[in-house]
This record gives structure tokens, sequence and C-alpha cells, in this order.
């Protein structure tokens, strides 16, 4: 067994490719689709990284593989230095939808990943209520979750995720389909937990601001099949405060967002888009 109050890295992909089986074929040298190619990435313990880069370029692909959904087709993932090949504890997943249990309370919904881990219901109970409290909760723990904002129930499946305690949060875009306002409480309340929590996060956004604002470092992929083209370490203060970060260091994160945007050619595709 590893001793994970020894290890410098989370999460590590090393050399790794996937590609899956092209069901649209024509028989023209295209039987398989590269989703990403030769991918090396490492988080630190206690970091927040985010991966950017075009649509389909095979960020969650390389979150399936980090969670154990997905084997790669070539390389190797590693979480806590062990090998990734199925679904494992130390990695927690957390999706665009927040998928609660519409027949389950919030706090039943918490409770749920321990209640399978067979976690006594009394402590599957407190650990629940406190994150519930953390997550700012307190109060709605025995409404359902159609009672709920969406900003909420993201808060909801927030605390779920941390339930289970693990090392590592994957987390794939999961602020998308909330209004501006709610998006930047919920960066917040994201970027405080991780801090408190002394959790690592590797997070998925299409968001620039948000990657600046919430980030240790940001690594930019290419088109598919993906593969990293830049690193980028976010050298700001205040991770564990976007706010902060977005009020007090605007004309930073604005250049930040600005090399971003030249990475990815942002305004070349948007010339295209307008010719």
């Amino acid at each position: 067994m590893t001793d994970v109050s020894t290890i410098k890295y989370r999460i590590e992909y090393r050399g790794v490719s996937k590609q899956f089986v092209n069901t649209q074929a024509t028989g023209n040298d295209d039987d398989y689709i590269i989703a990403v190619k030769e991918v090396d990435l490492a988080v630190r313990d206690g970091e927040v990284v985010s991966l950017i880069g075009p649509s389909g370029c095979g960020k969650s692909t390389l979150l399936n593989m980090g969670a154990g959904l997905y084997l790669p087709s070539a390389g190797e993932v590693l979480v806590d230095q062990e090998k990734v090949d199925k679904p494992n504890a130390h990695v927690g997943f957390m999706l665009q939808k927040d998928l609660l249990l519409a027949w389950r309370t919030i706090i039943k919904n918490v409770e749920f990943g321990l209640e399978i881990q067979g976690v006594p219901a009394k402590i599957r109970h407190e650990r629940s209520s406190e994150l519930l409290e953390i997550c700012r909760l307190s109060g709605f723990e025995e409404h359902y979750p159609h009672q709920l904002s969406g900003g909420m129930r993201q808060r909801a499946a927030l605390a779920r995720t941390l339930a289970a305690d693990p090392k590592v949060l994957l987390m794939d875009e999961p602020f998308s389909a909330l209004d501006a306002q709610t998006k930047m409480i919920l960066q917040q309340d994201l970027a405080e937990t991780v801090h408190s929590e002394k959790k690592t996060a590797l997070f998925i956004t299409h968001d620039l601001a948000e990657s600046v604002a919430l980030s240790d470092r940001v690594f930019v992929m290419s088109q598919r099949p993906g593969t990293i083209i830049e690193e980028i370490n976010i050298d700001l203060p205040h991770r564990e405060n976007p706010m902060a970060r977005r009020h007090d260091l605007q004309k930073e994160v604005g250049e930040y967002v600005s090399r971003l945007m030249d990475l990815l050619h942002v305004g070349d595709l948007a010339t295209e888009v307008e010719i």
C-alpha cells in the first residue's frame, strides 16, 4: 500500500493516448478516432489545475480515464502512484449535471456514496451534515432536489462528491449551466472548500477567466487529437478567493486571459465565423 502522506503528485498522465472505434468508418483508414495523443500531465498534492481547449479535443476523455471509466489505449494514468484500471475511492467526479436522486432528500443524496461503502448511519449523517454546512446548505437537509435552485443543487453535488473524502476531485464544467452571478458564487464556494478540505482538483472549463481565477496552473490542449500545447503557471495570490483575484487583480487576470485566447486562436475563429 502506498503511503499517501509522501506523495508529490496526486494524479499523473504518462504518455496517455486514447482511441475509439469509429462507428462511421468508410474503410479509408478511418477505423479509429484518436481522441487524445501522448498526453503528459501531473497535478501536485493540493493543487487546482484547469484544463482548457477546443470542444472535442479530449478533455472529458482524460477525466474519464482519471476516474477509471476508460482505460488508455497507450500510456498510463496514476492516482497516488497507483495505476488506474478501474474506479477507485481516491477520486471524486463532479459533472455538469448534479445527478441528484429525485426521490432522496438532500442529506440522503450526500450520504449516498457513504451508504454504498457501508459507513454506519450515525457517521455518514454527521459527515453529511458537516459538509452541507460548509457548502452553505444548512436548513435544507430534508428538502428534495426539485425544491432547490440550480446553484443550490450544485452545492449539494459538491458536498456529495466530498463526502467520501476523495484525494482528487475531477470536475467537468460543473458550473457551465449556471447564470453568471450564480457561477461566480459557486466558484467562490468551490475554491474555499477545496482549500479548507485540502483537496487536489483537475478542472475542465471553457471559461478562460474561470480557469485563471480558480487555478494554480492551466494546461492548454490542441484540436483533436488532443495533446498539451502549453502549461501556464498562474502566478497570482488568492487562489482560495477567486472574487479577490477578479476584483483586485483585474489587469493581471486579463493578461492571462488574453494569452489563453491567443493560444486557442479565439480571435481567428471569431473572424472565420463572421466571414
